[in-house]
């Protein structure tokens, strides 16, 4: 039936060219479901990498991607940087002894380095990924290729921009800049946050649709309109797990939603430039997920002539603080530095260095950078809901997980507005908590990693040190009777300091 009605749609167009009848304004819609959203880095590696080395060099990244926490020499030299550490601490964070005795030597290598990278700043008690500003910068390699991806925001060609695959000037992307040797956002279409991403997308944490109508020919059109926005549709799959065509979905408008003027040219649609363009954000987590909020933002489709798929870009200037805490704190900042070969402080002073946009007057100093995103989508039915307030859903078991994301972004933000060191709040797992104390125990120099290695403490803990939010988590009850409150040892008393307003309770 959809070939049947896309054939009659064809023999339409071409009679009506037979017959030379002027063309007359015939409303059109395309709608699209997004099947792969990604930041647009260009992998400058050899196209038949298959990641077997982790650290390919490239036109992109010429000494390969990050490796940062790769091997335990790598670990060193991360808190070797810290003056306070002892020769025996650096030494056996990096290799704790007695590793061959435990029995996951790995995970209980993984933890300790957790917490000990997790503490990094200019004196003990300073928790870092929160405070990322109070801690050296380990360096980040840059991308330094000239080509990219991307458009021309700010309507300049200056030195340092690239240049996009078709020759244009004065391209603005500074995330791939300062993020495109990143490990895990570094590959030839295997990069594994992409992955990732996109997993969690096509298997139903968020949807993003794309509606463009018209009144002219759906490839050339002057006075066309482009929407862009959330729906709470799930992403249907065909039989060999790609992204089904023709399903319907609803797009909301209530919120993550821009709708903006557009042209078309040869199927390439051209948005207009908006001071404000939303749109769902990247994300793996449900605490993630939430508005992107371009400056200055706009969208570029490239549809193909029969309307089944698409490709396109959509970019602006996006706070970079923001950018920080979503990729930081999608669990923890060591877990996944750890675990993906990338450090969260090198990539805080790569966004403060690269940011390019949204200047601040009061500051002298710029709150964006300029970034763009990949799109793929393959086509659908983009309907309108019935009921036209209707919400963005929320996920109520990780309702919890996301007020505690939104505490800890928000401590996160005003440390590096102020400068004043602040807490790790309620609800979090940074430094490991909880899962240190657990996988660690059959370890015969556990005593010291727990002695020496800072930790956020919180009210309500139990003798193991477990806060009342991982009991409920992993189901497991509250003590009988609450431990006496024991007093913060001198290195952690940044940790007790009563938390902001936002963060000042214990989540439900």
């Amino acid at each position: 039936m959809i070939l049947q009605k896309r054939l009659m749609v064809c023999a339409s167009a071409i009679g009506l060219m037979a017959g030379m009848t002027p063309a007359s304004a015939a409303p059109w819609v395309r709608g699209f479901v997004v099947g792969q959203y990604e930041y647009a880095f260009r992998y400058g590696g050899r196209a038949d990498f298959t990641r077997g080395a982790e650290i390919e060099p490239g036109v992109d990244c010429p000494h390969g991607a990050s490796i940062h926490f790769a091997n335990d020499g790598q670990t060193k030299i991360a808190v070797a940087r810290q003056k306070y550490r002892s020769p025996q601490e650096i030494d056996w964070i990096s290799k704790p002894p007695g590793l061959d005795v435990v029995r996951a030597p790995v995970l209980t290598r993984f933890h300790i380095w957790n917490r000990a990278v997790a503490y990094r700043g200019y004196k003990r008690g300073i928790e870092t990924y929160v405070n990322p500003w109070a801690a050296d910068d380990p360096g980040q390699p840059q991308v330094t290729s000239r080509i990219g991806d991307g458009f021309n925001l700010d309507g300049k060609v200056k030195p340092a921009d690239f240049i996009s695959p078709d020759g244009e000037k004065g391209i603005d992307n500074n995330l791939y800049r300062a993020w495109g040797c990143d490990a895990p956002w570094r590959g030839n279409g295997n990069a594994t946050l992409d992955l990732r991403a996109n997993d969690k997308m096509q298997e139903g944490l968020y949807t993003m649709v794309v509606r463009v109508s018209g009144n002219k020919d759906p490839m050339n059109d002057d006075d066309a309109t482009l929407e862009i926005g959330y729906s709470p549709d799930k992403i249907v799959k065909d039989a060999r797990g790609g992204i089904a065509v023709d399903y319907s979905y609803r797009i909301l408008t209530t919120g993550q939603y821009t709708k903006l003027k557009a042209k078309i040219k040869n199927g390439v649609v051209e948005t207009e430039q908006v001071e404000h363009m939303h749109t769902p954000r990247i994300a793996w987590f449900y605490d993630q997920t939430g508005d992107t909020n371009f400056a200055k933002g706009k969208v570029r489709l490239n549809m193909s002539a029969d309307g089944l798929s698409a490709t396109g870009l959509l970019g602006g200037y996006r706070n970079w603080r923001e950018l920080y805490t979503e990729n930081t704190f999608a669990q923890d900042g060591g877990q996944q530095g750890i675990r993906e070969h990338e450090d969260h402080v090198a990539l805080y002073y790569a966004l403060r260095r690269n940011a390019d946009g949204m200047y601040n007057d009061k500051t002298g100093k710029y709150d964006g950078i300029s970034s763009v995103y990949r799109i793929k989508l393959a086509s659908a039915y983009v309907v309108d809901p019935e009921n036209p307030k209707m919400e963005i859903p929320k996920l109520v078991l990780d309702e919890e997980r996301m007020q505690a994301f939104l505490a800890i972004k928000a401590n996160t933000i005003r440390g590096i507005e102020t400068r004043v060191p602040q807490p790790v709040p309620p609800g979090t797992t940074e430094a490991a908590v909880g899962a240190f104390e657990h996988d660690i125990a059959d370890l015969p120099s556990k005593d010291f990693f727990i002695k020496t290695l800072d930790r956020p403490h919180y009210a309500n803990e139990d003798k193991d040190g477990i806060p009342p939010w991982m009991r409920r988590r992993r189901g497991t009850p509250a003590p009988a009777t609450p431990p006496a409150a024991q007093p913060a040892k001198p290195q952690q008393q940044v940790q007790n300091e009563k938390p902001t307003e936002v963060a000042a309770a214990d989540t439900k």
